[in-house]
């Protein structure tokens, strides 16, 4: 799978005879317009916005993201070697789970870590303490996420620590930070409304922090996000508790609507009434959330199935791996 970085896609007519098929080819312009919305959002609002690399890691445009954004998230170890030799920066680790092996390395890439557990973090930190800032994710039990598979905060969620399990009114010793995620493609007000959960259950922790990281979920680069209200929300959070640094993880944003896979029909499969253009790409492999959220991806120059009079042709979409369902 090549990337092609290309200027102004949405201003020129795409010449598909030039790309090589399959292709991600990004529209440097539009990533352009995004990043400097970003960059203006962290500045107005006197916050730091770091880049989620599991949303996004074109390495290809890295060069491009570094003139906005100064460090990234990473949720694995091959994730925070990326964006260490990749970006030029250490990374906020995070993962549900550490091990002996990955740790050490991890460890040597990262400015600040998050532990999903006590138990994590009872393990690990005569490694971590003094060498990064440590912290911990909570789980407010408060989420407007509505597909379960994409909300990490419910009551049985394996990701982050309820307010229940901490048994006093002090942080572990060494805890610098808490960090919490309960946002997926979400607004501003949805996030006002996390804010006070995570206020009202974890308040009492605030004046023990340094910084607190609101993960990601965080589409402010979507037509009709109230950037406006964002940052109101965030100077007044930083107005009332200014001894706090805080720390948006946005991953989707920083891409949203700046691409498209250019694919191959290689075969017509016909098969118990329905047509199967079969691609040179898969769902499972280069469009994942399509099958896992499930997302429906736009086709340039397709109409909607319910926009279809009779007569034009309609057409399932198949990838090109052997899992059944990857169509």
């Amino acid at each position: 799978m090549k990337n092609i970085i290309m200027q102004g896609i949405e201003n020129i007519e795409l010449n598909i005879d030039a790309i090589p098929s399959p292709c991600y080819v990004i529209d440097e312009v539009a990533l352009r317009r995004n990043l400097s919305l970003i960059r203006d959002v962290a500045e107005r609002s006197g916050v730091e916005i770091i880049m989620a690399l599991k949303a996004f890691a074109g390495w290809g445009v890295f060069p491009i993201m570094k003139e906005y954004v100064r460090y990234a998230t990473a949720s694995s170890l091959n994730e925070a070697r990326l964006a260490y030799e990749e970006l030029e920066t250490p990374v906020h680790a995070y993962a549900p789970v550490y091990t002996n092996n990955d740790f050490p390395e991890i460890l040597s890439r990262s400015s600040h870590i998050t532990f999903n557990s006590l138990n994590q973090y009872e393990r690990f930190k005569s490694q971590a303490l003094g060498k990064v800032s440590c912290g911990l994710r909570i789980n407010p039990e408060y989420s407007v996420v509505k597909t379960d598979l994409y909300n990490p905060a419910s009551g049985s969620s394996r990701l982050g620590i309820p307010a229940a399990k901490f048994s006093e009114d002090k942080l572990p010793e060494g805890i610098e930070g808490l960090h919490f995620h309960t946002l997926c493609e979400s607004d501003s007000y949805e996030l006002e409304k996390t804010l006070q959960a995570v206020e009202e259950k974890f308040g009492r922790f605030f004046p023990q922090i340094k910084w607190l990281n609101m993960g990601g979920g965080h589409l402010m680069t979507r037509e009709g996000y109230d950037t406006e209200h964002l940052i109101g929300l965030l100077k007044d959070f930083r107005k009332r508790y200014p001894h706090i640094k805080l720390i948006l993880e946005p991953g989707s944003a920083f891409t949203w609507d700046t691409g498209c896979l250019v694919s191959t029909v290689e075969d017509v499969v016909d098969n118990g009434g329905i047509k199967t253009a079969i691609l040179d790409v898969s769902f499972a492999c280069h469009m994942p959330d399509c099958l896992e959220m499930p997302y429906k991806p736009r086709i340039e120059g397709a109409f909607e199935p319910e926009e279809a009079t009779e007569g034009m042709p309609v057409y399932r979409m198949g990838g090109n791996c052997c899992l059944a369902g990857d169509y």
